[in-house]
């Protein structure tokens, strides 16, 4: 499996979302293909590129010129669009809000456990992630904003 922390070059490029246009990151098909409900994996078309929206206020997650799916279309809670303490922050080892404030009241050092995940090559944030990629960074600075 690649290294789903690290960005190809080719996955920079940016689009502009349809309803919010903020700028989002090109996800790989394969991250759709997983975590597309049944009834909107029937009209994705393989053959265009999408991007992911990660703007809180947005109801799409992923769209491209043709096409955009909503956070109904997507089988997991997004977290950059869903505030709800169950709602993981990092989907590959299940680190919600609420189990990473539990980890740090008692100590802990998720973010130091989940790289070590990462650098055992165990993650999977390209099937697991709705923004198709590393968690790393939202765990940071969800890790940051209860220290703060």
């Amino acid at each position: 499996m690649d290294d789903c922390c690290q960005i190809a070059e080719s996955e920079l490029a940016s689009l502009h979302c349809p309803l919010c246009h903020q700028k989002g990151k090109r996800v790989q098909l394969i991250t759709l293909k997983a975590l597309l409900t049944p009834s909107a994996l029937q009209s994705l078309d393989p053959q265009l590129s999408y991007a992911f929206c990660s703007n809180a206020n947005c109801t799409v997650v992923y769209y491209c010129d043709q096409q955009t799916f909503d956070k109904d279309d997507v089988k997991v809670p997004v977290f950059q669009k869903d505030g709800a303490m169950g709602v993981p922050v990092c989907y590959c080892f299940g680190w919600t809000r609420e189990r990473l404030m539990e980890a740090i009241r008692e100590n802990q050092n998720p973010v130091q456990y989940i790289s070590e995940q990462v650098q055992a090559d165990r993650c999977g944030c390209e099937v697991n992630n709705p923004q198709g990629s590393c968690c790393l960074g939202n765990v940071t600075t969800f890790v940051r904003s209860i220290d703060a």
